[in-house]
């Protein structure tokens, strides 16, 4: 039997939502094993003066408990 589990992470790009992306997974990866997807449940971004500062998602990763 395979048992999950599914936790809920935020982080942030000054470049995009998939540098954001990448930067939460890899981080995800380095503290939990068996991480086996992820999908994003939101995104947002910081806006100064007309221009983009930084983007934000929210990630909902899954990975099989040992």
């Amino acid at each position: 039997m395979t048992v999950a589990k599914i936790i809920e992470i935020t982080c942030s790009s000054s470049t995009s939502f998939e540098d954001a992306i990448q930067k939460g997974i890899a981080k995800a990866n380095e503290t939990l094993k068996n991480v086996k997807s992820a999908w994003v449940a939101d995104q947002n971004l910081n806006v100064e003066n007309g221009r983009v500062t930084d983007y934000h998602v929210r990630l909902k990763v899954t990975f099989v408990l040992d």
